[in-house]
């Protein structure tokens, strides 16, 4: 059983090695007690060693002829998972050690760690195509809450895995969406990257400290590189000078003069740059059409949609699969108790948005007010997580106190909000529970927000700005396939005598003709 060549080497180390128990030793170190049963030679061989009574009991057992019984156990054939191999392992009491092996499916699918949705992976592809050609820039148009950012992340994840070294600028207007775009650019290089690159903060309290970046990812801060600008044009323009492309976030500010500027020297200086510019709603204004046009004429027409076979709108196909969620639009309506002179209403028709002192005036309105909580006091009721847009900073302190009163959670965020006292409010607002919760705002939280389980809003901040007032109907309206919930809802304080909105589907085509 050992073989003749190892017993005569294991002699000739040591005779002591080749004692029948030291050989015995060797073979059950090498097989199992089952295995040297399942061999038909070896198996003969030990089935030998037993006593005629003991032979004899073992073919009655397995059913065979006991009047010869070495020559009947010599001839049976015993197969693994068979009645006679567990009368053979339980007479020798045994147990069958065989392991399953288990095979590999002959089918199985594959999920990526950064994986995209059909639309968005169909606008990543022609991101790309329009960003290699002639003039080389393009707007991604998507709604708010349909993967934008990540959509973005994938076309910047593969033009840098397939250039080395390659620099991408990326900018924002807020410290939110600049953090937000170091996140979702971190999980898609994890996934998709082929080495190790270099990601830089550039805003607020983060300073462009080391030598040059060669390779990697710049997220700055609009402001902090304005005035970097207006300093010395010496660091700009040695990004401008290596970089492979510029990204502008909330891309429908690109024609302000102030960034105008500063993407001109970013993408012109030199050897053109690709730009590509991300928004939802591709306009700067309502009915500005000169304004609109002068957008839509910076990036050449050149935009790319969603567009779903079947749909006319591609909101209504991301509802319709859990991208975003239903929403019910709801007017609060409001009529003041004063008059608006003939000056306040030309103001209101020439100016950009409601003009400062009409929207204070408003903020100051007690009846208005008891609408707005009343309203929120009730929609605590159908919702865990829903935000308040307040007309202004102190519009939102006194929504948040009443509220808090009257035993509600509820915390006033703002621009003078400090910091760590607005990370730690929001932290609490995201945490798991069944306690309603209430985040009041004002001008913060319209852009670079994340967190999925809103499912409300109250619009009591009056504009004329469409951008702005998609931004905030987007805060309440991710679907179930992004985190968020099947059903939302949107009540707008409609102040009677001033223009408003109401719908998000309206809202995402109202810039084709310009386009």
């Amino acid at each position: 059983m050992v073989g003749r060549k190892i017993v005569r080497l294991l002699g000739g180390l040591d005779s002591s090695l080749t004692r029948p128990d030291r050989l015995s030793e060797i073979i059950l170190s090498l097989r199992s007690p089952v295995s040297l049963l399942l061999d038909p030679h070896v198996r003969t061989e030990l089935l030998l060693l037993l006593s005629p009574g003991e032979a004899c009991v073992l073919c009655q057992r397995l059913g065979l002829p006991d009047s010869s019984p070495y020559d009947s156990l010599a001839e049976v054939r015993i197969r693994r998972g068979s009645g006679r191999a567990a009368i053979l392992f339980d007479f020798f009491g045994l147990e069958d050690d065989r392991v399953e092996q288990d095979l590999p499916p002959g089918h199985e699918e594959i999920s990526p760690e950064y994986a995209l949705f059909r639309h968005q992976r169909e606008a990543g592809y022609q991101v790309q195509r329009l960003l290699d050609e002639e003039p080389h820039r393009v707007m991604l148009h998507m709604p708010t809450g349909s993967g934008k950012t990540r959509t973005a992340m994938s076309v910047i994840a593969d033009r840098m895995g397939a250039t080395e070294p390659a620099l991408v600028l990326w900018l924002a207007h807020s410290e939110e969406l600049c953090e937000q775009a170091v996140e979702e650019f971190r999980k898609a290089w994890s996934a998709r990257g082929n080495r190790q690159v270099e990601v830089r903060r550039w805003w607020g309290p983060y300073a462009m400290d080391g030598g040059p970046i060669e390779d990697g990812l710049v997220v700055a801060g609009l402001q902090k590189v304005y005035s970097e600008l207006k300093n010395s044009i010496g660091r700009l323009g040695a990004i401008a000078a290596r970089a492979d492309l510029v990204v502008m976030d909330e891309a429908h500010q690109a024609i302000a003069p102030t960034y105008r500027t500063l993407l001109d020297l970013l993408t012109e200086s030199g050897r053109p740059t690709p730009l590509l510019g991300l928004t939802a709603t591709p306009g700067r204004t309502w009915n500005d059409v000169d304004e609109d046009q002068r957008l839509a004429d910076f990036f050449y027409r050149r935009k790319v949609s969603l567009a779903v076979e079947g749909y006319d709108n591609p909101v209504r196909y991301l509802i319709d699969e859990g991208y975003l969620a239903e929403t019910e639009f709801q007017q609060l309506t409001y009529t003041a108790n004063y008059e608006l002179s003939d000056e306040d209403l030309a103001e209101i028709q020439e100016a950009f948005d409601i003009p400062a002192s009409i929207i204070e005036t408003l903020a100051a309105d007690e009846q208005r007010n008891l609408l707005i909580l009343n309203r929120a006091e009730e929609m605590c009721r159908r919702h865990r997580r829903f935000i308040i847009f307040a007309a202004t900073k102190e519009h939102a302190v006194v929504l948040a106190t009443v509220l808090r009163a009257r035993g509600v959670w509820a915390h006033a965020v703002t621009g003078e909000t400090p910091g760590p006292e607005r990370a730690r409010i929001i932290a609490a607002y995201k945490e798991v529970s069944d306690e309603p919760r209430i985040l009041v705002n004002f001008g913060v939280l319209t852009t670079g927000f994340d967190a999925p389980r809103t499912s409300g809003a109250i619009i009591a901040r009056p504009t004329k700005s469409l951008v702005l007032f998609s931004q905030m109907v987007g805060r309440a309206t991710r679907g179930t396939k992004a985190g968020g919930n099947k059903r939302a809802e949107v009540v707008t304080v409609v102040d009677t005598r001033l223009p408003g909105f109401c719908n998000m589907a309206e809202a995402f085509e109202n810039w084709e003709d310009v386009w």
